[in-house]
């Protein structure tokens, strides 16, 4: 008789998941999520100051300067509305900028098109030279404008605002224009002339829809830089039934000194519509940001 000794199995258990990468990613992203927030705060805490000290009057800011405000009041908004004359000062700066901006991009689009489809040595020479117009500093250009305007008998009129504004801004759009259409694929131009469609056809219902996230992010970019203009206007502006909003703000500030009463709620005033801008467009911003990133 043989006797055999019973088998004694147990079960393996499982050996403890390493949990060190799982935590060290939890804290990168803790720390990334701290210092986003610190980064917010620092930008918006000039904003909230601004509008905390726009609603205060001059005696209580120079005695709580950032302190939490006793009394808020609307006296400051009330005032600056009437003295900036605010709905006139709103369209003038919107007839320009939008004025300035549909040119632009209308022309941009229309420049940026051959310049990313033709590969000839005028066309680079070309490019090029929109690039060299991005080096030539406003101010070098203030007084052959003023002189052009005048020849053209446009002083003091919207028409030479727009023309000098568009102008500036016609190199950066023709860049910017020219690099997204280069990752667009051509196939889509070549589709439309199979279908018949001319040059103009394929502009508009091709080259102009392809471009919307581009000519979204050019918007904004326009828009900020021809809203916060002071140069040109000042100079070929100067009827007061014709003046912007960064006229208006400029117009508060004194020669030795300025009003805080005066200037901050006129600065809250002229900012308000670009904030609206940026919120309508601020997906198709996003969009027109990682649109190269995506099709590269």
């Amino acid at each position: 008789m043989t006797l055999t000794a019973p088998s004694t199995t147990r079960a393996v258990s499982p050996a403890p998941a390493d949990t060190a990468p799982l935590r060290r990613r939890r804290l990168r992203s803790a720390a990334s999520h701290v210092g986003l927030l610190l980064v917010t705060l620092v930008v918006v805490a000039p904003i909230l100051l601004m509008v905390k000290v726009s609603l205060q009057s001059d005696a209580d800011v120079a005695a709580h300067p950032l302190s939490w405000p006793s009394h808020w009041s609307l006296h400051n908004y009330v005032a600056a509305v009437q003295t900036m004359n605010y709905g006139r000062s709103l369209y003038n700066t919107v007839l320009i900028t939008g004025g300035a901006a549909v040119l632009v991009i209308l022309t941009g689009s229309l420049a940026a098109w051959p310049l990313a489809r033709i590969s000839r040595r005028w066309t680079r020479t070309v490019y090029q030279l929109f690039v060299a117009g991005l080096t030539v500093p406003v101010f070098v250009m203030i007084t052959p404008l003023y002189m052009f305007m005048r020849d053209l008998k446009l002083l003091d009129s919207y028409t030479s605002v727009i023309l000098a504004e568009a102008a500036i801004s016609l190199p950066f759009a023709v860049l910017f224009f020219t690099s997204f259409l280069r990752s667009v694929p051509v196939e889509l131009e070549e589709a439309a002339a199979i279908d018949g469609a001319g040059p103009l056809r394929t502009y508009w219902h091709v080259i102009l829809p392809v471009l919307r996230p581009a000519t979204a992010t050019l918007v904004i970019t326009l828009t900020l830089a021809i809203w916060n203009d002071l140069v040109i206007p000042l100079v070929l502006l100067t009827s007061d039934s014709k003046q912007t909003m960064t006229l208006d703000v400029y117009s508060t500030i004194g020669t030795h000194a300025y009003s805080t009463s005066q200037l901050l709620p006129t600065v809250v005033l002229g900012t308000v519509p670009l904030l609206v801008v940026f919120l309508v467009l601020q997906r198709h911003i996003v969009a027109g940001i990682t649109a190269g990133v995506s099709k590269g």
